[in-house]
């Protein structure tokens, strides 16, 4: 009787042990859950190169403005850049006079506000709060710069953003490039597909 039981006991534990030898690699090797630029839940918890949660919605709106008005890839990567040396990719309602007291050239006060720090000429306090609408701001005025595509990123956005520092993007380059690039992943058809439908 006592045999029976032991060898009983070996089977149970080969069994398991089997078991155990075909679940864990099955649970192992799941695939990651695609990046969707509209499903935030989707984005990784560590982020993408530094940015991550609000930042991340934030690129994605102006990515949206970007398809909208006809941006491919390298266009929504200086946007992205834009946003990102502005204000951190954060939707800010104060600007350079608040946090610095900088001036305009004539000494009035700076009026910047949101994701590109754009000033009172630029359009609307809505306008300019607004992700997706600030995004559209910058988009029109790339759009009317003249050979953008070939000029250097950090001076192509200096000549729309009118910035005192012609190399200030620069360095923002790599990173906005990861981002964009990560949110237009695998699920970007799905997304359209969806968008369609509705």
């Amino acid at each position: 009787m006592l045999r029976r039981l032991r060898i009983a006991g070996i089977v149970t534990a080969g069994v398991v042990a089997a078991s155990l030898l075909v679940l864990i690699p099955a649970a192992l090797s799941h695939d990651p859950v695609p990046i969707c630029a509209a499903k935030p839940a989707t984005y990784p918890d560590e982020g993408i190169a530094g940015w991550s949660g609000e930042q991340l919605e934030n690129a994605a709106a102006i990515m949206r403005a970007g398809d909208e008005a006809g941006f491919e890839r390298d266009g929504q990567i200086l946007a992205v850049m834009t946003a990102m040396g502005e204000s951190s990719l954060r939707n800010i309602d104060y600007g350079d006079w608040e946090a610095a007291g900088i001036t305009n050239p004539d000494g009035s006060r700076t009026s910047s506000i949101g994701l590109f720090q754009q000033q009172s000429w630029w359009g609307s306090v809505e306008q300019r709060m607004d992700p997706q609408g600030a995004a559209s701001l910058f988009y029109a005025r790339l759009g009317r710069l003249a050979g953008w595509q070939d000029m250097e990123p950090t001076i192509a956005i200096h000549r729309v953003q009118i910035n005192s520092d012609p190399q200030h993007y620069a360095r923002f380059g790599s990173d906005a490039a990861a981002v964009v690039d990560a949110l237009s992943g695998e699920c970007a058809a799905e997304e359209e597909l969806e968008a369609r439908k509705s």
